[in-house]
Parts: C-alpha cells; structure tokens; sequence
C-alpha cells in the first residue's frame, strides 16, 4: 500500500456530490470553505485523526452545493487514509465535481506524536 491509497476505499465512496450552476459566471471570483471537525482513522494504528480542511476554489461553469460538501467530507470518518491522500482525494473528487478554474485543498492536521502536519494540494485549469 502507498501513502497514497486508501486501506478502504468502499468506506470513503460517497457518490453524492452535487454541483449547481455558477450564477456569475461572467466574473471570475473565489469561494472559500472550511470544515474545523475533519476525522479519519490513521492507517497504522486505526486511532482517530483530527484536521481542518480548507478549500478555496474559483468557479468555472459550476459551484458545490453546501449540504453535499459537508456529507462527503464526513464521509472519511471511518476511512482509514493517510493525511497526504486525504488531501488528494479530496482534491480530485472536488475537480472531478465542478471542473474549477483552480483550486485548493489544504490540510491542516492536529499534532500526533509531536509533529505537525499540513498538507497542500492544487490545481489549475489547462485552459487558464
């Protein structure tokens, strides 16, 4: 197993993303989110991790919808995946959702075992 897969990616599928149209589109702007309660469960030891996800994205034709941003995010709470593939995951799902312009998904991890992890991942439309 990479640091890159998950041990079970059946418990993070969640297959409901919604998307809306962009209502100003004609104007390039940026959308930020955070979620403080991040949860997963470390691959190693199957303890809880903790984090805040940031994700900042600048809409092309389509936005995320709210309610399924919160319902896929919590769906790593039983998902056992390092913080980096996380963060990846996280970021492909998102651009495979809405196709940004750009966009960025940061992990912001609690301490564990005195160290401190961010992770940053990005992404920038070929068309840019």
């Amino acid at each position: 197993m990479s640091e890159f897969e998950f041990t079970d990616r059946a418990a993070t599928e969640f297959r409901g993303l919604e998307t809306f149209e962009n209502p100003e589109n004609k104007r390039r702007y940026d959308i930020e989110f955070t979620c403080p309660e991040w949860t997963a469960l470390c691959p190693m030891s199957g303890f809880p991790d903790f984090g805040t996800i940031r994700i900042r994205y600048e809409p092309r034709e389509k936005c995320i919808e709210l309610k399924s941003l919160k319902l896929y995010l919590n769906s790593y709470r039983t998902a056992r995946i390092f913080h980096e593939g996380a963060v990846n995951r996280i970021l492909t799902d998102l651009v495979d959702a809405c196709a940004p312009w750009k966009m960025e998904v940061l992990g912001d991890f609690n301490v564990r075992g005195n160290i401190k992890t961010v992770v940053r991942a990005t992404y920038e439309s070929p068309e840019l």
